[in-house]
């Protein structure tokens, strides 16, 4: 069976489109299951820029598809890796919402720091929705590090992810990586504090003196306590 996205018969008008070459700006008329083409004037050889593989994190042909990509989405294969732990993260979960709910606030928040702060987003991210998935009997990063080689993740990359759950559970920071997720998950515990029991302005600007450790963690709380009405 063809994937129905990539099966031309399920195809509209939007299948076929042009850009601009990044190189000399001339149209290229690209096949939406095209990865890439050449352009027709310069010769510039370039990935499809709608080209989406969200797919990936569930589908259990995956693997067979992304192994046909050119080398410029080879190094793609992290950040679909976050969306398959999210996947994982709310099977793990099945029906407590509140806890689904949680834990994708702080992934959300430590995108947008890590991507200011520079850090590794895939490493961040998948941190960050395997951060509270152990419990008393076992450790975090030994069940994230069982799902994400179940999932398939580069050693490299399961390694660090490991050790950046360690050492956020012993609360150490001092990488981007660590900042970033100390920030986020502080960030969203205190919007579920506010929650139960409305902090003060006062209140929240000790907290960003206190336990804020990046210039985007600030800006990304003092945004999201503004439109809460707390400043």
């Amino acid at each position: 069976m063809k994937c129905p996205g990539q099966d031309m018969q399920y195809w509209n008008a939007e299948a076929i489109f042009e850009v601009g070459c990044p190189e000399c700006g001339k149209s290229v008329e690209f096949y939406k299951d095209d990865t890439t083409r050449s352009c027709g004037h310069c010769g510039h050889r370039f990935v499809n820029p709608k080209m989406d593989f969200g797919c990936a994190a569930y589908c259990k042909f995956a693997d067979q598809c992304i192994g046909t990509l050119p080398e410029e989405f080879v190094g793609s294969h992290d950040n679909l890796l976050k969306d398959k732990v999210a996947v994982e993260m709310k099977r793990h979960y099945k029906t407590d919402f509140k806890q689904i709910g949680f834990v994708s606030k702080v992934a959300r928040h430590a995108e947008k720091i890590g991507r200011d702060e520079g850090a590794k987003l895939a490493i961040v991210l998948c941190a960050a929705y395997l951060k509270d998935i152990g419990s008393e009997d076992q450790d975090s990063a030994i069940l994230a590090s069982s799902i994400l080689t179940r999932l398939g993740a580069k050693e490299e990359v399961l390694k660090e992810v490991c050790e950046l759950l360690k050492i956020h559970a012993a609360g150490q920071t001092g990488s981007a990586e660590a900042d970033t997720l100390a920030d986020a998950d502080h960030i969203a515990r205190l919007e579920d504090q506010h929650k139960k029991q409305a902090i003060s302005a006062e209140e929240f600007e000790q907290f960003i003196s206190k336990k804020v450790l990046t210039e985007s963690g600030k800006q990304i709380a003092q945004t999201t306590f503004r439109q809460l009405g707390v400043i």
